[in-house]
């Protein structure tokens, strides 16, 4: 079926390659939606930061995490990494033009969270309450 067929929505269409385990794009939806990717794009919306104000504002991750994500996301092109010359040696990282752009899209699901945090809180305490393996389980289920 393609894109034109009666029932299917053209919105649709452009999803198709990315369902596919080749997408080229998959790399960086892994990487900007990860824990630590979404923290750290979020953390520089409203300006440029150093190490240490990231690894300060961003709880719980740790020096290699924040390094490892950095590097990636300076890799992707979302980041910039600027390094001062002066003593002692300063680097800080800025969101590009299009770490911006998905920054901003980020938000929104950010913001969906929020407002839809106590629902699905109350939709957890209700599936654990009839499956009672799920919380003794003390893991993330992986089929609904």
């Amino acid at each position: 079926m393609d894109a034109t067929s009666p029932g299917r929505s053209p919105a649709a269409a452009p999803l198709d390659a990315t369902f596919r385990k080749d997408c080229p794009g998959r790399p960086l939806f892994e990487q900007a939606t990860s824990r630590w990717g979404l923290l750290i794009l979020l953390a520089l919306a409203p300006g440029a930061l150093r190490f240490a104000q990231l690894r300060d504002r961003i709880g719980g991750i740790s020096e290699k995490m924040l390094t490892q994500n950095l590097r990636t996301l300076v890799r992707d092109g979302l980041l910039d990494r600027t390094v001062e010359t002066e003593t002692p040696l300063r680097v800080s990282y800025s969101l590009t033009a299009i770490g911006h752009d998905l920054s901003g899209r980020l938000r929104g699901l950010i913001d969906w969270s929020e407002q839809h945090g106590e629902e699905i809180s109350a939709a957890r305490t209700r599936h654990d309450a009839r499956t009672p393996q799920s919380a003794s389980a003390g893991k993330r289920a992986t089929t609904v």
